[in-house]
């Protein structure tokens, strides 16, 4: 799958393709039906985006140098503390 850039950069090719004064009426309603695909996709990959940075923003403690996440579920169950059991 095309990550967000590549996409972009496709919708601004379809865009300059339509404002051709060569292209025929064929060539640029398909064009603009797959821009439109295009486009929503991307704006659906945006919101989900601005709900994750909602989240982040929303948390009672941010995530800070003196604030880290607790990585007890992470560790080892045999190490404690720096040491093995």
């Amino acid at each position: 799958m095309e990550n967000f850039e590549q996409k972009l950069e496709k919708l601004e090719q379809l865009t300059n393709d339509i404002k051709r004064s060569d292209i025929s009426l064929e060539d640029a309603l398909k064009d603009f039906e797959e821009g439109m695909k295009l486009a929503s996709g991307m704006e659906q990959e945006l919101d989900k985006i601005e709900g994750k940075i909602q989240i982040l923003m929303s948390e009672p403690n941010p995530m800070t140098q003196d604030n880290k996440p607790a990585m007890d579920d992470f560790t080892d169950d045999s190490e404690v503390n720096g040491t093995r059991r």
